[in-house]
């Protein structure tokens, strides 16, 4: 990607401007990796990379959701937009949520997009894909997935894998998600990317609801959803975004976004 902030591509069809909002939650309490969202990767921190990410998606207005005054700072300075949370939330999801509130109490927004901020080389297209379901069904939430290719992870218990039924070429509509393999039998398997797309009304009734019991289980949180009767629809991408999680995660994503320049 160029070095100045890009300019937003086009929205997808269907697409109403102003109706999204794109959340990415950050903290600085990774064990594996401490300091992670400042880490530099090709030049800026992690976290502005990814921010600079998905303003290209050019699907609404983007911003972090932090409860760390540094990480705020960093993404100001490069002419992003930080919204400053509490501190003690569960999850991601109820960072985005109290940001959705903060930065749109009239309730204008429709659909929050939740980028992980560790993923500092994915696509702007790969976040738009996530509206896709949105448009084109009636699910609740959205998320993506890519076919396994590699054998291994089909058998890979930190790979999640989608159950889905089929809809339209490139479209699922969830089942269930399993650190298992599954389904059984022949045909292909899909590895789950942790991207979502919700209605302001689910992304509100899902930080309502308490941990499910296949959720404890399988330590999947949107298995909640799925519990609760909330629908998920997955659009299919051509590959895995890398999650930066280790030192060795941070060395390959500084690698590919070197091959991009």
């Amino acid at each position: 990607m160029p070095a100045d902030t890009p300019s937003p591509a086009p929205a997808p069809a269907g697409h109403q401007a102003g109706r999204v909002l794109v959340l990415i939650p950050a903290r600085m309490a990774a064990t594996r990796l401490p300091g992670k969202p400042l880490a530099d990767v090709g030049g800026r921190p992690m976290i502005v990379e990814v921010a600079r990410r998905a303003v290209a998606a050019g699907i609404g207005r983007v911003a972090v959701a932090t409860d760390a005054p540094e990480i705020a700072a960093a993404v100001t300075a490069a002419g992003l937009e930080a919204v400053m949370t509490r501190a003690d939330h569960p999850s991601g999801s109820d960072r985005i949520f109290e940001a959705l509130t903060a930065l749109d109490p009239a309730g204008e927004v429709e659909i929050v997009v939740n980028v992980q901020g560790d993923l500092p080389t994915i696509l702007p297209n790969t976040i738009r894909t996530a509206l896709i379901p949105l448009l084109e069904t009636s699910a609740d939430i959205a998320t993506l997935a890519a076919e396994i290719t590699l054998a291994e992870e089909r058998t890979d218990p930190n790979v999640v894998k989608v159950v889905g039924s089929p809809l339209a070429p490139g479209l699922l509509r969830a089942l269930y998600f399993t650190r298992a393999t599954a389904p059984f039998g022949e045909g292909p398997l899909y590895h789950h990317i942790g991207l979502y797309a919700y209605r302001r009304a689910a992304l509100e009734r899902f930080v309502s609801l308490p941990p499910s019991p296949l959720e404890k289980r399988e330590k999947l949180e949107q298995l909640r959803a799925l519990e609760a009767g909330m629908r998920i629809d997955v659009a299919v991408v051509d590959a895995v975004p890398l999650g930066v999680d280790t030192p060795s995660h941070l060395e390959r994503a500084r690698a590919l976004l070197a091959q991009e320049k």
